[in-house]
């Protein structure tokens, strides 16, 4: 996987400026006194550094951002960030801040100069996440970043401080790579390989294959895969944190990895981005990864289904009917509305096994909670208030965008199908909102539960704060600070 860069902390060390090599980034506030550190390189700059944060142009930045001086003149380094960014920053601006620096690294060295900042581990956690950069498949040698180190008043203190977020920032990277795989290379056995390999950080995984997902009754999951060649699989990841013999926090994901749209074919304009319709899966992959490396002491199962959707002479047809291991029946109306019957039998395979305490889902679902809600928010559904709020103020502390969706029976009744006991669309209208309709439907009425509709966050198409163009890793940040908040032991 991409391994996220390397962050050494240190002592503030003035003498060690002048001959730093790379990027120098230093932290400065307009109208404020520059730290010492600051005023040691205002000094070999011979008073450019001033001049800078007194100027016009830095008095317009917002906090987090920056403005460059290049070859300065006195030291070895090649260029000078300086960073606005008020002792009082937000957790937000800080990250933004740290984001700013990591988004262009030097090959040579870069040096943070974040001294006593309070936010110093948040600055390293957001240059860690825009650090990232997917290369596997350019055959030019890449340029990585070379070392990167934070001269910080507490090295020890700010190191340990920063360790939760080198964990998440990871899980971040897991989920992002995974998203970004093309569908030729993660197939549903490189997909459960990739899964399995995290025994190794103490996770238990168990791959359940098509037998024994036939034998279990998983006709709706099936059905999705008939028309490829890779079966379908179900993977298991449980990690045991927590008191023993209480009930785990289950976390459930679609796991599509290519999605032609079936026999109902999606046009050919953008569909290589179904690529990443295993999003949800990825997310759930990272944030387990995510508790192993940390340790939570929490229980926590994660399940997603595998599988993928392509046109074929024995593919699922529009009009057939299938029976979930509910035992409901299904009338596919579209078989490009797959996740769906994905997640119908995951959903209930993992109350029916673990007996959570809650449970969360997340899909790249509906194309109509883009339309709804643009790039910037997810769709959060729910049967519970307690485990919606809980993750809203989750997602709210991490900046990860996330929007409350009205459910009510009154959009059941779109799903009414003449010859089974549901249908899989209800039409253009409300199509997120009857979306969550089905799936709660395989949701036992005394299980707390949020759906996560995905679809306009897992990946982007320019840059965001903390990611490149391309996967996002959306949800690994909120889904560990909801398990660290509601459900870890204190």
């Amino acid at each position: 996987m991409t391994e996220p860069v390397q962050i050494e902390f240190c002592a503030n060390d003035a003498e060690a400026l002048a001959r730093a090599r790379g990027r120098v980034a230093v932290l400065a506030d307009a109208g404020a006194a520059l730290t010492p550190l600051g005023r040691k390189l205002d000094r070999l700059m011979r008073g450019a550094l001033a001049r800078a944060v007194a100027s016009e142009a830095f008095a317009a930045l917002k906090p987090g951002e920056s403005l460059e001086l290049g070859f300065p003149a006195g030291m070895e380094a090649q260029a000078v960030q300086v960073v606005r960014l008020p002792r009082k920053a937000t957790q937000a601006e800080a990250r933004k801040a740290g984001a700013g620096i990591g988004r262009s690294l030097s090959p040579l060295a870069t040096l943070v100069l974040a001294e006593g900042h309070p936010q110093a581990a948040e600055i390293a956690f957001g240059l860690a996440l825009r650090a990232y950069d997917f290369t596997p498949h350019k055959t030019a040698p890449a340029s990585q970043p070379g070392p990167v180190r934070v001269m910080v008043s507490a090295p020890e203190k700010t190191a340990a401080a920063a360790r939760a977020g080198a964990a998440v920032a990871e899980g971040v990277f897991f989920a992002r790579d995974l998203v970004n795989e093309p569908a030729n290379v993660l197939t549903t056995y490189d997909f459960a390989a990739r899964l399995a390999a995290m025994q190794d950080l103490g996770l238990e995984v168990e791959i359940l294959e098509e037998d024994a997902l036939q034998k279990l009754g998983m006709g709706a999951l099936l059905g999705v895969g008939m028309g490829s060649e890779t079966p379908s699989k179900v993977v298991v990841m449980q990690w045991n944190g927590g008191p023993k013999g209480e009930a785990p926090f289950a976390l459930v994901g679609k796991g599509v990895v290519f999605d032609t749209g079936g026999i109902s074919i999606k046009p050919a304009a953008g569909m290589e981005e179904m690529t990443m319709d295993m999003g949800g899966a990825a997310v759930v992959a990272g944030v387990m990864r995510t508790l192993a490396l940390r340790g939570a002491k929490a229980n926590v199962v994660g399940l997603v289904g595998l599988v993928e959707n392509m046109p074929d002479g024995r593919a699922q047809r529009p009009g057939d009917v299938v029976r979930s291991m509910k035992g409901d029946t299904i009338e596919v109306i579209n078989t490009d509305a797959e996740g769906r019957l994905v997640l119908a039998d995951v959903l209930w395979y993992a109350q029916e096994r673990f007996k959570p305490s809650g449970m969360i889902d997340l899909a790249t679902l509906t194309g109509a909670i883009i339309i709804a809600l643009g790039h910037e928010n997810t769709g959060v559904f729910s049967n519970d208030d307690a485990l919606c709020d809980a993750f809203l103020r989750a997602a709210k502390a991490e900046g990860e965008g996330a929007w409350r969706m009205p459910m009510g029976p009154a959009y059941d009744a779109k799903l009414k199908s003449r010859i089974a006991d549901m249908m899989n669309v209800g039409g253009r209208d409300g199509g997120a909102i009857t979306a969550a309709q089905f799936l709660q439907r395989f949701v036992k009425p005394e299980v707390p539960w949020c759906h996560l509709d995905i679809a306009g966050t897992a990946l982007l198409k320019s840059d965001s704060t903390l990611a490149p163009k391309g996967a996002t890793g959306w949800g690994v940040m909120a889904l560990d600070r909801l398990i660290r908040d509601r459900f870890e032991v204190k």
